[in-house]
């Protein structure tokens, strides 16, 4: 199972920044792509953004022009910098390991997309 430490989320006011961690552990970016989702309550899950060495970067809509997604290879770790933050922005993150399959990106292994611990970002008005 792949290991992930996230950090980074708190709380901020809309057009406030912040950048969100997630170190992987045992595994290397040669073995996976990486990504992001995020789940509001009452909202399904989202896919948020992914960086894969073949294809590049992805965003969804809503965060495309705000979010940089980036990996530091020395440090094994994903960051996720989110700018202009708005209030629909808040919703707990969650970082992945992903697999492109069918015709989106999805969590590697056998959790749901928006599994483990996560980091909560909230955004107020």
């Amino acid at each position: 199972e792949v290991q992930l430490v996230e950090s980074g989320g708190g709380s901020v006011q809309a057009g406030e920044s912040l950048r969100l961690s997630c170190k992987l552990i045992d595994y290397t970016f040669d073995d996976f792509d990486m990504g992001w989702f995020r789940k509001a309550p009452g909202t399904p899950c989202e896919l948020v953004s992914t960086i894969s060495r073949d294809v590049g970067t992805y965003y969804s809509d809503p965060v495309k022009g705000r979010f940089t997604i980036s990996q530091d290879y020395a440090k094994n770790t994903v960051y996720l910098q989110m700018n202009s933050l708005k209030p629909e922005d808040t919703a707990v993150y969650y970082c992945a390991a992903v697999v492109w399959f069918g015709r989106t990106w999805t969590r590697a292994g056998p959790h749901e997309d928006c599994w483990g611990q996560g980091t909560q970002v909230t955004v107020s008005s």
